[in-house]
């Protein structure tokens, strides 16, 4: 059984997206990221980052205690190869491929759209943001062009097969229209995006919730309010514990 730590954004939805194509059985833990469960001692011990998705496999292969893996490119590649679907691993060429795309997507497409969205949500009173507002907006342009050229002469982002190089580009995309841009300027991406989105496993990870109902910050305690904005932004480094592993 596959425990999959989650709360609904895109980063968590590339993961139930694989694990619905894959068929496979899975449960929800509910990871209230506004709330700040990610920086609970019993989340940091599965997602050292302190972020969300985070899986643990209670049947690893070869037995044994279970895997837990952080990072959802590196759950990606975990399910795809246990469950030997969705990315090649005899082919070196075909299985780099994929590879490269899902770091493109993790180190590109993910934090540059994450840092559009931090942008446009900054309150007047903390100051201009007008240059990083264009910086990331522009930067987003920029990544449909990438995946638009990539897609100019191949079906799927790691050339003719589907693979976890789509299905983890794919949710970053759903909010395009929320993201100022225009399908239209993107004709092969627009064909790729429109395939996907009518894929019965796609839509089924697009729609997975954590079993909670959907929270307004807005209406919560002024107190909890500034507990969760102190928690949240501006983090700093996290103190390591005493007692710990040192040379000498």
């Amino acid at each position: 059984m596959y425990q999959l730590h989650y709360w609904p954004t895109p980063n968590g939805k590339k993961v139930t997206i694989l694990l619905e194509e894959l068929g496979v059985p899975y449960e929800i833990a509910p990871m209230n990221i506004g709330r700040g469960d990610q920086f609970t001692d019993a989340a940091l011990k599965i997602s050292p980052n302190n972020r969300m998705p985070a899986l643990v496999d209670t049947a690893p292969a070869g037995g044994g205690e279970p895997v837990s893996v952080f990072e959802s490119g590196a759950i990606m590649l975990y399910l795809a190869e246990k469950e030997g679907r969705f990315w090649p691993q005899q082919d070196v060429r075909a299985k780099y491929e994929v590879v490269q795309w899902v770091m493109w997507q993790m180190a590109n497409q993910g934090p540059k759209t994450g840092e559009r969205g931090h942008f446009s949500r900054v309150p007047p009173e903390a100051g201009d943001q007008s240059y990083a507002q264009r910086r990331f907006n522009d930067e987003v342009h920029r990544m449909y062009g990438v995946l638009n050229n990539r897609l100019f002469d191949r079906r799927y982002v790691a050339g003719a097969d589907y693979s976890v190089a789509d299905m983890i580009c794919y949710p970053w995309t759903a909010s395009w229209k929320l993201q100022g841009i225009d399908l239209d300027e993107f004709k092969y991406f627009k064909r790729w995006f429109d395939e996907l989105s009518e894929r019965p496993a796609v839509i089924n990870g697009m729609a997975v919730t954590a079993g909670v109902p959907a929270e307004d910050p807005a209406t919560l305690p002024p107190e909890e309010q500034a507990r969760r904005r102190k928690l949240l932004y501006n983090q700093r480094a996290r103190p390591a514990p005493e007692g710990g592993l040192l040379e000498v």
